[in-house]
């Protein structure tokens, strides 16, 4: 059994809603998520079609389509508070320390973009490697 109260946590959330704007009024579309990863953890979000996992996700990097939006909770990384982040910031957390990887196929890849340009991508923005460097670690991942 793995020691998990020596671990340091990397993500809290607390209490997260989400709700979305609509003609009678805010509907609740998420409510009241608690969640945790420690560092060093994966988490992997499952539930049936429509329970808010994308929503919630997104709602973490500010990602939410207009009309939608987090109404309460806390949600904090790495001790830095991502509801207060500055855009800059956020820029470089999203998709060099937290990611994500969407249910719908389609979304994952860009299918006018070709795959290895679009593994390079974060490594040349988030982990400032050389083109050439980041191209033979894209062959390596493929």
């Amino acid at each position: 059994m793995m020691d998990t109260q020596n671990r340091e946590r990397l993500l809290d959330v607390r209490g997260l809603t989400v709700e979305i704007d609509g003609r009678n009024g805010p509907a609740v579309v998420v409510d009241g998520i608690d969640l945790h990863v420690d560092k060093g953890e994966t988490l992997g979000v499952v539930g049936e079609s429509g329970c808010g996992k994308s929503l919630t996700m997104l709602s973490l990097m500010r990602l939410l389509p207009n009309k939608i939006k987090v109404a309460k909770g806390t949600a904090t990384f790495d001790g830095r508070d991502l509801q207060t982040m500055s855009n800059r910031e956020l820029r470089k957390v999203r998709g060099g320390d937290i990611g994500f990887v969407f249910q719908d196929p389609m979304t994952s890849l860009n299918p006018v973009m070709r795959v290895g340009d679009q593994i390079c991508e974060p490594l040349i923005y988030h982990r400032k490697m050389k083109k050439a460097e980041a191209r033979a670690r894209a062959r390596e991942y493929l």
